[in-house]
């Protein structure tokens, strides 16, 4: 029987104390005329200060009039929390809308230790507008938090 080495390095490779992954699910929704979410992930420091963002999802690809961009502002408390002079699209922030289902999302491992607020926003064109918060410290530990209708479950992981 062959015996495994992988234990022994278990212990020499750790990874950041802030490595975590959020889990978003945007639900499916019956209604006649669906539109994809914007959705922005962001997190705040308790005590005050900038946000970062970590994730925008928006139409990155559309142009002219009616520019993606457009409705960024629709994502109310993330235009307001700094969104508004954030140049888009940024680099490894900035993506497509997502269709239904999970998609997990890394946290960058450079946060300083600390008391943050994980903030999730979702708002979809002639749909709803959700924010979904979630208190994290870093270092992480695991969280749940859920929507009610344009959000699903907000998992964090820490890996």
């Amino acid at each position: 029987m062959r015996t495994s080495t992988f234990v022994l390095l278990g212990g020499v490779i750790a990874a950041p104390a802030t490595a975590a992954t959020v889990t978003v699910t945007i639900p499916r929704q019956t209604v006649a005329e669906y539109h994809r979410p914007y959705v922005a992930i962001w997190l705040e420091p308790v005590g005050g200060g900038s946000a970062r963002t970590v994730a925008l999802w928006y139409e990155t690809k559309k142009t002219g009039k009616d520019a993606g961009t457009k409705y960024l502002a629709d994502l109310r408390a993330w235009w307001r929390k700094g969104g508004r002079s954030m140049t888009v699209p940024a680099d490894g922030v900035s993506g497509a809308t997502r269709a239904p289902g999970q998609y997990a999302v890394k946290l960058p491992d450079n946060i300083k230790p600390g008391a943050y607020v994980l903030n999730v926003e979702a708002a979809r064109e002639t749909g709803g507008r959700e924010l979904v918060t979630l208190p994290l410290t870093v270092p992480t530990a695991n969280a749940r938090a859920a929507g009610k209708s344009e959000l699903g479950a907000i998992t964090l992981s820490a890996r």
